[in-house]
């Protein structure tokens, strides 16, 4: 099989919307024009063809009435995307129950948590397979095929037998946990053995490049052959995921694999021009008068055990408990987007947060204030914005997160001026941010000392804080990241000299 595109994107989500529009199915752009689906498209502008594989629904492949690939021209580039055909009973398996029950657990580091009862690896394995075709029907021989995610962890050692010569990279978008955790998988040796099939493999930081050069190197036998002082900051020691260096070259199998950890970056740009607007302007007025001289606290994210939820909302009421004269002062804004239905741990979880929200509100609400304000339903991107805008403080103590782009997305919308930042110390982002008021979301006490600290900051210590988070947050922004991809791609031939032929290095989405 042998297709023309130099450059194939394999990502489970398609990138745009689908709505239904007078009986027609039309296709829009991403409801939120920041984050990583917007940045996977950028990079289809520095290539002569470029594909974009990713699953799409269907009761009956083998009847399907929509295309299964469509071609697409606007201002991101020029693309095709290939929808791959599947049945909801597979997307269940592989994806709800082997992704989300049995591998999700062991990445965050919640083995108690880790079920693999009802897991089919047969039909993982099949749908993998079936990526790594659809992929490798569109690609030619020597193209860039860029596997992104853990539910494709497999696909990288279909598309080497498929296509020897092409160049795999893969992009860990989660945490990846050090040996003792990730060997509790049955299926440990099959993840590992198609990762080493990569020629580049991409983590967010250090921790998590070295922990997974440490399983390679123990389930696997491969050698460690390079190892840097880990760049642009990321070598700070004192922190729970603090790595000064980084394993970045493997030897293995007669090849060599290169790792990289850096860590994804936001758009303060789009965030800007959204804040900029004349309805952002005239809610953010709305908003000040409904607060009334009460500060905003902000917690953003979505329902699931690993995000902390339950702990920053039990440290709330003992905030309130312990310190009665923030009543009527203080308010807590948390949405908890609403998870998969067919998740029962997922339910489990919203069912618990929901009645905690009640539990405080219930307990200390008065006529004219209550504490917390709880949003279960999809909130869109620019009203988000204009909440981190309007906070004092954003909350992001997630138990274990492998970047968290929530904080960096609240520093981007203060622009430096203001904006206090209470961050656990086991998100990705934490390593890069050490102005947040970092926490151990595992500690009671650490976390009331976090919420303490935060309120009580007097303003020039804010402003420090913030104008150097946001120093980061703007520097090594998602174009930065784009930009630091291309020139990985560009060693994967071993010279340099014939892939930046084919991909190009993109301009800054902030200057286009």
């Amino acid at each position: 099989m042998s297709g023309t595109s130099k450059l194939v994107i394999v990502y489970h989500r398609q990138p745009y919307e689908e709505v239904v529009q007078d009986g027609k199915v039309v296709f829009q752009e991403n409801s939120s024009p920041n984050g990583i689906v917007p940045t996977l498209k950028s990079f289809f502008g520095r290539v002569e063809q470029g594909t974009w594989v990713a699953w799409k629904r269907a009761p009956d492949p083998d009847a399907v009435t929509w295309p299964r690939k469509v071609s697409f021209d606007d201002h991101y580039g020029r693309y095709d995307v290939v929808r791959l055909p599947l049945e909801p009973d597979r997307i269940r398996s592989f994806y709800h129950v082997t992704s989300k029950e049995a591998l999700w657990p062991i990445l965050h580091s919640f083995p108690w948590q880790f079920s693999a009862s009802n897991v089919d690896w047969d039909t993982f394995e099949e749908v993998n397979r079936r990526f790594a075709e659809a992929a490798c029907a569109e690609a030619a021989d020597d193209a860039l095929i860029w596997v992104h995610d853990y539910n494709l962890w497999l696909v990288p050692f279909y598309v080497r037998q498929l296509k020897p010569k092409a160049r795999i990279a893969f992009f860990h978008h989660t945490p990846f946990p050090g040996p003792d955790v990730f060997n509790i998988l049955p299926w440990r040796d099959r993840v590992v053995d198609s990762l080493l099939a990569c020629d580049l493999v991409g983590f967010h930081v250090p921790r998590y490049a070295n922990n997974f050069a440490a399983v390679a190197v123990g389930l696997r036998g491969a050698k460690v052959t390079e190892e840097l002082p880990a760049s642009r900051g990321l070598d700070r020691c004192g922190r729970a995921l603090s790595d000064p260096s980084v394993v970045t070259r493997l030897a293995h199998d007669g090849r060599i694999v290169r790792l990289d950890a850096w860590p994804v970056g936001t758009d303060p740009r789009v965030i800007h021009q959204l804040l900029g607007s004349d309805d952002s302007r005239a809610a953010l007025d709305r908003i000040a008068q409904e607060l009334s001289g009460q500060r905003l606290i902000v917690s953003i994210g979505r329902v699931d055990y690993v995000k902390g939820t339950k702990e920053m909302l039990q440290t709330y009421e003992r905030l309130l408990s312990r310190r009665p004269e923030l009543h009527g002062k203080v308010k807590l804004l948390v949405t908890s987007v609403k998870a998969n239905k067919g998740m029962a741990v997922y339910r489990d979880a919203r069912a618990e947060i929901e009645q905690l929200v009640g539990h405080i509100n219930g307990r200390f609400s008065r006529l004219d204030w209550s504490p917390v304000l709880l949003f279960t339903d999809k909130v869109p991107f620019p009203e988000i914005v204009r909440y981190y805008k309007a906070a004092d403080i954003c909350w992001t103590t997630p138990l274990r997160d492998g970047l968290n782009l929530v904080a960096k997305e609240f520093v981007a919308a203060h622009e430096g001026n203001d904006g206090i930042l209470i961050l656990s110390e086991f998100t990705g982002v934490s390593v890069e941010l050490p102005d947040a008021v970092l926490c151990n979301p595992y500690s009671e006490d650490s976390m009331d000392r976090a919420m303490d600290t935060a309120l009580a900051m007097d303003p020039p210590e804010a402003r420090r804080r913030a104008r150097a988070m946001y120093e980061m947050v703007s520097t090594y922004d998602i174009a930065r990241w784009a930009e630091h991809c291309f020139e990985r791609f560009a060693e994967l031939d071993g010279t340099g000299d014939d892939l930046p032929a084919v991909l190009t290095l993109p301009p800054s989405r902030a200057s286009a």
